[in-house]
Protein backbone atom coordinates (compact mmCIF):
# COMPACT_ATOMS: atom_id res chain seq x y z
CA UNK A 1 0.00 0.00 0.00
CA UNK A 2 2.42 2.21 1.03
CA UNK A 3 4.56 1.17 -2.16
CA UNK A 4 1.27 1.98 -4.54
CA UNK A 5 1.37 6.18 -2.87
CA UNK A 6 4.77 6.59 -3.83
CA UNK A 7 4.08 5.93 -7.15
CA UNK A 8 1.47 7.79 -7.40
CA UNK A 9 3.68 10.66 -5.67
CA UNK A 10 6.24 10.30 -8.75
CA UNK A 11 3.44 10.55 -11.10
CA UNK A 12 2.10 13.28 -10.60
CA UNK A 13 5.51 15.03 -9.69
CA UNK A 14 6.13 13.99 -13.37
CA UNK A 15 2.94 15.27 -14.98
CA UNK A 16 3.51 18.69 -13.26
CA UNK A 17 6.81 18.62 -14.19
CA UNK A 18 6.14 17.81 -17.48
CA UNK A 19 3.48 20.46 -18.10
CA UNK A 20 6.44 22.86 -16.49
CA UNK A 21 8.61 21.83 -19.41
CA UNK A 22 5.90 22.96 -21.90
CA UNK A 23 5.48 25.86 -20.71
CA UNK A 24 8.29 27.16 -20.66
CA UNK A 25 8.84 25.81 -24.30
CA UNK A 26 6.15 27.26 -25.24
CA UNK A 27 7.18 30.61 -23.75
CA UNK A 28 10.79 30.49 -25.97
CA UNK A 29 8.25 29.47 -29.28
CA UNK A 30 7.12 33.03 -28.25
CA UNK A 31 9.80 34.54 -27.59
CA UNK A 32 11.48 33.20 -30.91
CA UNK A 33 8.66 34.47 -32.89
CA UNK A 34 8.25 37.81 -32.06
CA UNK A 35 12.02 38.22 -32.68
CA UNK A 36 11.37 37.40 -36.24
CA UNK A 37 8.61 39.30 -36.49
CA UNK A 38 10.50 42.45 -35.35
CA UNK A 39 13.84 42.11 -36.46
CA UNK A 40 14.05 42.93 -40.02
CA UNK A 41 15.44 40.16 -42.39
CA UNK A 42 17.13 40.40 -45.24
CA UNK A 43 13.66 40.33 -47.26
CA UNK A 44 12.38 43.27 -45.01
CA UNK A 45 14.95 45.53 -45.92
CA UNK A 46 12.61 48.77 -46.91
CA UNK A 47 13.16 49.25 -50.74
CA UNK A 48 15.28 52.35 -51.95
CA UNK A 49 13.33 55.41 -53.25
CA UNK A 50 14.77 56.93 -55.93
CA UNK A 51 13.62 60.51 -57.58
CA UNK A 52 11.43 60.27 -60.50
CA UNK A 53 11.70 62.51 -63.44
CA UNK A 54 8.96 65.10 -62.91
CA UNK A 55 9.24 67.76 -65.60
CA UNK A 56 6.10 67.93 -67.48
CA UNK A 57 4.03 66.58 -64.67
CA UNK A 58 1.00 68.36 -63.07
CA UNK A 59 1.41 70.31 -60.02
CA UNK A 60 -1.44 68.08 -58.22
CA UNK A 61 0.92 64.98 -59.42
CA UNK A 62 4.08 66.42 -57.47
CA UNK A 63 2.35 67.63 -54.47
CA UNK A 64 0.87 64.02 -54.21
CA UNK A 65 4.52 62.80 -54.78
CA UNK A 66 6.34 64.67 -52.32
CA UNK A 67 3.35 63.84 -49.97
CA UNK A 68 3.88 60.07 -50.75
CA UNK A 69 7.93 60.06 -49.19
CA UNK A 70 7.57 62.75 -46.87
CA UNK A 71 9.70 65.79 -49.23
CA UNK A 72 9.56 69.18 -48.39
CA UNK A 73 8.05 70.75 -51.59
CA UNK A 74 9.45 74.28 -52.54
CA UNK A 75 7.35 76.01 -55.71
CA UNK A 76 8.90 78.68 -57.73
CA UNK A 77 7.48 79.85 -60.84
CA UNK A 78 8.73 80.75 -64.48
CA UNK A 79 8.07 81.53 -68.05
CA UNK A 80 8.70 78.84 -70.52
CA UNK A 81 8.57 78.42 -74.71
CA UNK A 82 8.51 74.76 -74.29
CA UNK A 83 7.11 73.64 -71.29
CA UNK A 84 3.37 74.12 -71.43
CA UNK A 85 1.35 75.94 -68.40
CA UNK A 86 1.27 74.72 -65.20
CA UNK A 87 3.83 71.76 -65.67
CA UNK A 88 7.31 71.01 -64.39
CA UNK A 89 10.19 73.22 -65.93
CA UNK A 90 12.71 71.75 -63.93
CA UNK A 91 13.39 69.83 -60.84
CA UNK A 92 16.44 70.03 -57.77
CA UNK A 93 16.61 66.53 -56.96
CA UNK A 94 18.15 65.07 -59.56
CA UNK A 95 16.55 61.72 -61.22
CA UNK A 96 17.75 58.25 -60.03
CA UNK A 97 18.95 60.18 -56.47
CA UNK A 98 18.12 58.04 -53.51
CA UNK A 99 15.30 59.96 -51.47
CA UNK A 100 15.45 60.16 -47.57
CA UNK A 101 12.58 61.66 -45.67
CA UNK A 102 12.66 65.22 -45.31
CA UNK A 103 14.55 66.00 -48.40
CA UNK A 104 13.63 68.96 -50.02
CA UNK A 105 12.17 69.52 -53.34
CA UNK A 106 12.51 72.48 -55.70
CA UNK A 107 10.44 72.75 -58.18
CA UNK A 108 9.69 75.32 -60.96
CA UNK A 109 6.25 75.58 -62.78
CA UNK A 110 5.62 76.73 -66.31
CA UNK A 111 3.93 80.22 -66.31
CA UNK A 112 3.79 79.33 -69.90
CA UNK A 113 4.62 81.67 -72.82
CA UNK A 114 4.95 85.20 -72.62
CA UNK A 115 2.19 86.80 -73.89
CA UNK A 116 2.66 90.46 -73.51
CA UNK A 117 -0.97 91.22 -75.11
CA UNK A 118 -2.44 89.02 -72.02
CA UNK A 119 -0.24 91.16 -69.73
CA UNK A 120 -1.43 94.76 -71.02
CA UNK A 121 -4.79 93.39 -70.69
CA UNK A 122 -4.80 92.38 -66.91
CA UNK A 123 -2.93 95.60 -66.54
CA UNK A 124 -0.24 93.44 -64.55
CA UNK A 125 2.18 96.17 -63.07
CA UNK A 126 5.31 95.48 -60.82
CA UNK A 127 5.89 98.98 -60.05
CA UNK A 128 2.46 99.62 -58.87
CA UNK A 129 2.25 100.58 -54.88
CA UNK A 130 1.44 98.14 -52.22
CA UNK A 131 -0.34 99.05 -49.33
CA UNK A 132 1.30 98.06 -45.45
CA UNK A 133 -1.44 98.49 -43.41
CA UNK A 134 -1.19 100.07 -39.99
CA UNK A 135 -3.66 98.53 -36.80
CA UNK A 136 -2.84 98.54 -33.23
CA UNK A 137 -5.93 97.26 -31.14
CA UNK A 138 -9.18 95.23 -32.03
CA UNK A 139 -11.50 95.76 -29.68
CA UNK A 140 -14.28 92.38 -29.36
CA UNK A 141 -16.98 95.38 -30.22
CA UNK A 142 -19.48 95.07 -32.84
CA UNK A 143 -19.22 99.03 -34.90
CA UNK A 144 -23.07 100.08 -33.27
CA UNK A 145 -21.52 99.85 -29.61
CA UNK A 146 -18.74 102.82 -30.28
CA UNK A 147 -19.39 106.43 -30.74
CA UNK A 148 -16.85 106.69 -33.04
CA UNK A 149 -17.36 106.50 -37.16
CA UNK A 150 -17.13 103.45 -39.07
CA UNK A 151 -15.64 101.04 -36.06
CA UNK A 152 -13.46 102.90 -34.81
CA UNK A 153 -12.94 102.63 -31.10
CA UNK A 154 -10.81 106.17 -30.02
CA UNK A 155 -10.96 109.80 -31.97
CA UNK A 156 -7.87 109.04 -34.11
CA UNK A 157 -9.01 105.36 -35.14
CA UNK A 158 -5.77 103.46 -33.55
CA UNK A 159 -8.28 100.52 -32.35
CA UNK A 160 -10.66 99.12 -34.35
CA UNK A 161 -13.83 96.79 -33.30
CA UNK A 162 -13.70 93.38 -33.96
CA UNK A 163 -16.37 93.77 -36.52
CA UNK A 164 -14.89 96.48 -38.65
CA UNK A 165 -11.84 94.34 -38.13
CA UNK A 166 -13.29 91.47 -39.95
CA UNK A 167 -15.27 94.24 -42.64
CA UNK A 168 -11.37 95.54 -43.60
CA UNK A 169 -10.05 92.12 -44.41
CA UNK A 170 -13.31 90.92 -46.51
CA UNK A 171 -12.93 94.27 -48.47
CA UNK A 172 -8.89 93.54 -49.02
CA UNK A 173 -10.07 89.84 -50.26
CA UNK A 174 -12.49 90.79 -52.52
CA UNK A 175 -10.69 93.97 -54.12
CA UNK A 176 -7.83 91.28 -55.38
CA UNK A 177 -5.23 92.11 -52.46
CA UNK A 178 -3.31 88.81 -51.13
CA UNK A 179 -1.37 89.32 -47.91
CA UNK A 180 2.42 88.63 -47.91
CA UNK A 181 4.78 88.87 -45.37
CA UNK A 182 7.01 92.26 -44.71
CA UNK A 183 10.76 90.69 -44.76
CA UNK A 184 9.11 89.02 -48.22
CA UNK A 185 8.52 92.62 -49.70
CA UNK A 186 11.39 94.57 -48.34
CA UNK A 187 13.01 91.72 -49.92
CA UNK A 188 11.53 91.78 -53.32
CA UNK A 189 10.16 88.43 -52.98
CA UNK A 190 6.77 88.77 -54.16
CA UNK A 191 5.12 85.55 -55.16
CA UNK A 192 1.59 86.92 -55.34
CA UNK A 193 -1.05 85.02 -57.74
CA UNK A 194 -1.32 86.33 -61.04
CA UNK A 195 -3.44 89.10 -61.28
CA UNK A 196 -3.95 89.47 -57.30
CA UNK A 197 -2.25 92.42 -55.60
CA UNK A 198 0.06 92.09 -52.56
CA UNK A 199 -1.03 93.75 -49.17
CA UNK A 200 1.12 93.92 -45.58
CA UNK A 201 -0.66 93.91 -42.66
CA UNK A 202 1.08 95.37 -39.39
CA UNK A 203 0.18 95.87 -35.78
CA UNK A 204 1.80 98.21 -33.11
CA UNK A 205 2.47 98.12 -29.73
CA UNK A 206 2.09 94.43 -28.69
CA UNK A 207 -1.52 95.02 -27.31
CA UNK A 208 -3.01 92.00 -25.45
CA UNK A 209 -6.09 92.00 -27.69
CA UNK A 210 -3.37 91.35 -31.06
CA UNK A 211 -3.11 87.92 -29.53
CA UNK A 212 -5.75 87.21 -26.66
CA UNK A 213 -5.04 83.75 -24.71
CA UNK A 214 -8.17 82.27 -22.83
CA UNK A 215 -5.47 79.67 -21.63
CA UNK A 216 -4.20 76.44 -22.24
CA UNK A 217 -5.41 73.10 -23.67
CA UNK A 218 -5.10 69.87 -22.35
CA UNK A 219 -1.30 69.24 -24.60
CA UNK A 220 -0.09 72.86 -22.93
CA UNK A 221 -0.89 74.99 -25.88
CA UNK A 222 -2.30 78.69 -25.87
CA UNK A 223 -6.26 78.64 -26.78
CA UNK A 224 -6.70 82.17 -28.64
CA UNK A 225 -9.65 84.20 -28.43
CA UNK A 226 -11.45 84.16 -31.61
CA UNK A 227 -12.17 87.81 -31.40
CA UNK A 228 -8.82 89.27 -30.96
CA UNK A 229 -6.87 90.23 -34.07
CA UNK A 230 -4.98 86.82 -34.49
CA UNK A 231 -8.25 84.98 -33.91
CA UNK A 232 -9.98 86.81 -36.79
CA UNK A 233 -6.89 86.40 -38.87
CA UNK A 234 -6.90 82.41 -38.17
CA UNK A 235 -10.59 82.41 -39.19
CA UNK A 236 -9.96 84.07 -42.47
CA UNK A 237 -6.81 81.38 -42.77
CA UNK A 238 -10.02 79.00 -43.29
CA UNK A 239 -12.71 80.51 -45.23
CA UNK A 240 -10.34 81.68 -48.06
CA UNK A 241 -7.32 79.28 -48.20
CA UNK A 242 -5.77 81.31 -51.26
CA UNK A 243 -5.91 84.82 -48.95
CA UNK A 244 -1.75 83.65 -47.74
CA UNK A 245 -2.99 85.30 -44.29
CA UNK A 246 0.27 86.57 -42.60
CA UNK A 247 0.74 89.66 -40.74
CA UNK A 248 3.92 91.01 -38.38
CA UNK A 249 3.67 92.08 -34.68
CA UNK A 250 5.82 94.97 -33.65
CA UNK A 251 6.31 94.47 -29.60
CA UNK A 252 7.47 96.68 -26.85
CA UNK A 253 9.65 95.58 -23.75
CA UNK A 254 6.29 94.02 -22.42
CA UNK A 255 5.54 91.72 -25.47
CA UNK A 256 1.85 90.78 -25.52
CA UNK A 257 1.62 92.17 -22.03
CA UNK A 258 0.74 88.07 -21.14
CA UNK A 259 3.75 87.81 -19.19
CA UNK A 260 2.97 83.97 -17.99
CA UNK A 261 1.93 82.94 -22.09
CA UNK A 262 4.50 85.67 -23.70
CA UNK A 263 6.69 82.73 -24.55
CA UNK A 264 4.32 80.46 -26.44
CA UNK A 265 2.72 83.11 -28.07
CA UNK A 266 5.88 84.27 -29.55
CA UNK A 267 6.66 81.06 -30.85
CA UNK A 268 2.97 80.13 -31.89
CA UNK A 269 3.57 82.67 -34.29
CA UNK A 270 6.00 82.14 -35.67
CA UNK A 271 5.10 78.09 -36.48
CA UNK A 272 2.10 79.60 -37.72
CA UNK A 273 3.44 82.20 -40.54
CA UNK A 274 3.20 85.39 -38.54
CA UNK A 275 5.92 87.73 -37.95
CA UNK A 276 7.47 89.59 -35.02
CA UNK A 277 9.34 92.91 -35.08
CA UNK A 278 11.42 95.48 -32.63
CA UNK A 279 8.76 98.49 -31.45
CA UNK A 280 11.44 99.79 -28.76
CA UNK A 281 11.67 99.18 -25.24
CA UNK A 282 9.08 101.44 -24.33
CA UNK A 283 7.46 103.18 -27.53
CA UNK A 284 10.12 105.62 -26.90
CA UNK A 285 10.53 109.10 -29.05
CA UNK A 286 13.59 109.13 -30.46
CA UNK A 287 13.03 113.00 -31.28
CA UNK A 288 13.21 112.94 -26.91
CA UNK A 289 16.08 110.60 -26.26
CA UNK A 290 19.87 110.51 -26.92
CA UNK A 291 21.94 108.23 -28.93
CA UNK A 292 23.03 105.92 -25.79
CA UNK A 293 19.31 105.58 -24.67
CA UNK A 294 18.18 104.80 -28.47
CA UNK A 295 20.83 101.85 -28.59
CA UNK A 296 19.28 101.04 -25.59
CA UNK A 297 16.04 101.01 -26.83
CA UNK A 298 16.08 99.77 -29.34
CA UNK A 299 18.83 96.73 -28.56
CA UNK A 300 16.65 95.57 -25.26
CA UNK A 301 14.19 94.20 -27.60
CA UNK A 302 16.13 92.81 -30.12
CA UNK A 303 17.78 91.06 -27.03
CA UNK A 304 14.87 89.82 -25.34
CA UNK A 305 13.30 88.33 -28.59
CA UNK A 306 16.76 86.54 -29.53
CA UNK A 307 16.49 84.84 -25.98
CA UNK A 308 13.08 84.14 -26.94
CA UNK A 309 12.84 82.77 -30.54
CA UNK A 310 16.81 82.94 -31.25
CA UNK A 311 16.98 84.00 -35.10
CA UNK A 312 13.19 83.32 -35.91
CA UNK A 313 12.33 87.33 -35.28
CA UNK A 314 12.13 90.10 -37.98
CA UNK A 315 14.83 92.55 -38.00
CA UNK A 316 12.19 95.57 -38.97
CA UNK A 317 11.56 98.73 -36.08
CA UNK A 318 8.41 100.21 -36.38
CA UNK A 319 9.22 103.75 -35.33
CA UNK A 320 7.30 104.59 -32.24
CA UNK A 321 4.88 108.32 -33.41
CA UNK A 322 6.83 107.98 -36.59
CA UNK A 323 9.89 109.62 -34.91
CA UNK A 324 12.46 110.71 -35.59
CA UNK A 325 10.62 111.62 -38.72
CA UNK A 326 13.34 112.52 -40.61
CA UNK A 327 16.72 110.45 -41.76
CA UNK A 328 18.93 112.83 -40.85
CA UNK A 329 18.37 113.01 -37.19
CA UNK A 330 21.33 111.71 -35.64
CA UNK A 331 19.84 108.94 -33.88
CA UNK A 332 18.59 107.21 -37.10
CA UNK A 333 21.70 105.55 -37.76
CA UNK A 334 21.60 104.28 -34.50
CA UNK A 335 18.10 102.82 -34.78
CA UNK A 336 19.77 101.04 -37.65
CA UNK A 337 22.98 99.48 -36.69
CA UNK A 338 25.12 99.38 -33.06
CA UNK A 339 25.53 97.74 -30.19
CA UNK A 340 23.77 96.53 -27.17
CA UNK A 341 24.53 94.43 -24.06
CA UNK A 342 27.65 93.21 -26.11
CA UNK A 343 26.08 92.40 -29.22
CA UNK A 344 25.84 94.04 -32.54
CA UNK A 345 22.14 94.68 -34.18
CA UNK A 346 21.35 95.27 -37.77
CA UNK A 347 17.59 96.54 -38.48
CA UNK A 348 16.96 95.93 -42.21
CA UNK A 349 14.10 98.11 -42.61
CA UNK A 350 12.20 100.50 -40.65
CA UNK A 351 8.63 101.56 -40.98
CA UNK A 352 6.85 105.25 -40.19
CA UNK A 353 3.61 105.95 -39.12
CA UNK A 354 2.96 106.48 -43.08
CA UNK A 355 -0.36 107.82 -45.06
CA UNK A 356 0.13 106.51 -48.33
CA UNK A 357 0.89 103.31 -49.89
CA UNK A 358 4.74 102.25 -50.28
CA UNK A 359 5.80 102.20 -53.78
CA UNK A 360 7.10 98.51 -55.39
CA UNK A 361 10.34 97.16 -53.95
CA UNK A 362 11.60 97.07 -57.72
CA UNK A 363 10.87 100.71 -57.92
CA UNK A 364 14.57 102.48 -57.68
CA UNK A 365 13.27 105.29 -54.93
CA UNK A 366 12.08 102.52 -52.85
CA UNK A 367 13.91 102.98 -49.42
CA UNK A 368 13.20 100.01 -47.39
CA UNK A 369 14.88 101.85 -44.37
CA UNK A 370 12.39 104.42 -44.05
CA UNK A 371 8.69 102.75 -45.27
CA UNK A 372 5.51 104.46 -45.15
CA UNK A 373 2.29 103.01 -44.24
CA UNK A 374 -1.60 103.35 -44.28
CA UNK A 375 -3.28 104.38 -41.08
CA UNK A 376 -5.96 101.45 -40.94
CA UNK A 377 -9.18 103.13 -40.06
CA UNK A 378 -12.43 105.15 -41.28
CA UNK A 379 -12.40 108.74 -41.83
CA UNK A 380 -15.45 108.65 -44.20
CA UNK A 381 -12.97 108.65 -47.25
CA UNK A 382 -10.60 111.71 -45.51
CA UNK A 383 -7.23 111.76 -44.61
CA UNK A 384 -5.83 108.79 -46.29
CA UNK A 385 -8.16 106.15 -44.51
CA UNK A 386 -8.68 103.15 -45.79
CA UNK A 387 -11.37 104.53 -48.51
CA UNK A 388 -9.37 107.09 -49.89
CA UNK A 389 -6.21 104.87 -50.10
CA UNK A 390 -8.33 101.89 -51.91
CA UNK A 391 -10.80 103.34 -53.86
CA UNK A 392 -8.85 106.53 -55.06
CA UNK A 393 -4.95 106.12 -54.72
CA UNK A 394 -4.82 102.52 -55.72
CA UNK A 395 -7.11 102.24 -58.51
CA UNK A 396 -5.23 104.48 -60.40
CA UNK A 397 -1.65 102.88 -59.79
CA UNK A 398 -1.80 99.45 -57.61
CA UNK A 399 0.59 96.65 -57.51
CA UNK A 400 -0.08 93.67 -60.12
CA UNK A 401 1.29 90.47 -59.92
CA UNK A 402 2.14 88.23 -63.05
CA UNK A 403 2.38 85.16 -60.04
CA UNK A 404 6.37 85.21 -61.07
CA UNK A 405 8.79 86.08 -58.31
CA UNK A 406 11.43 85.97 -60.29
CA UNK A 407 10.05 88.78 -63.09
CA UNK A 408 9.67 92.49 -63.24
CA UNK A 409 6.61 93.09 -65.20
CA UNK A 410 4.77 96.70 -66.17
CA UNK A 411 4.27 98.84 -69.13
CA UNK A 412 7.52 100.58 -70.93
CA UNK A 413 6.15 103.68 -69.46
CA UNK A 414 7.43 102.54 -66.45
CA UNK A 415 10.63 101.32 -67.92
CA UNK A 416 12.25 104.15 -65.94
CA UNK A 417 11.30 103.44 -62.64
CA UNK A 418 13.17 100.49 -62.27
CA UNK A 419 15.74 99.24 -60.69
CA UNK A 420 17.36 97.67 -62.62
CA UNK A 421 20.32 95.98 -60.24
CA UNK A 422 18.07 93.19 -59.13
CA UNK A 423 18.48 90.35 -59.98
CA UNK A 424 14.71 89.65 -61.95
CA UNK A 425 14.20 89.60 -65.47
CA UNK A 426 12.82 92.53 -66.99
CA UNK A 427 9.26 92.59 -69.03
CA UNK A 428 7.94 95.49 -70.53
CA UNK A 429 4.75 95.41 -72.63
Amino acid sequence: MKVGVKYMKRSKHKKINLIKILFVLLIIFIIIFAIYKLVPTKNDTPQKVLMEDITNKELSYVKEYSDKYNLDLEINYDYSDTIPKDKVINQSITTGTELSDRDTLIITISLGTIDKDALSKDNINELGKVPIMMYHGIKNLKNSETSYVGGNVDKDGYTRTAESFRSDLEFYYQEGYRMIKLSDYINGNISTPYGKSPIVLTFDDGNANNILVKGLDDNGNIIIDENSAVGILEEYKKKYPDYNVTAIFFVTGALFNQPEYNEKILSWLIDNGYEVGNHTKGHNNFTKIDTATTEEVVGYVYDKLESIIPGKYSKIVALPFGTPYKKSHENYPHILTSTYNGKTYQTIGALRVGWEPEVSPYNKDFDKEFMKRCRAYDNNGKDFDIDMVFNRILKKNRYISDGNPNTIVTSKSNSTLINESLNKKIILY
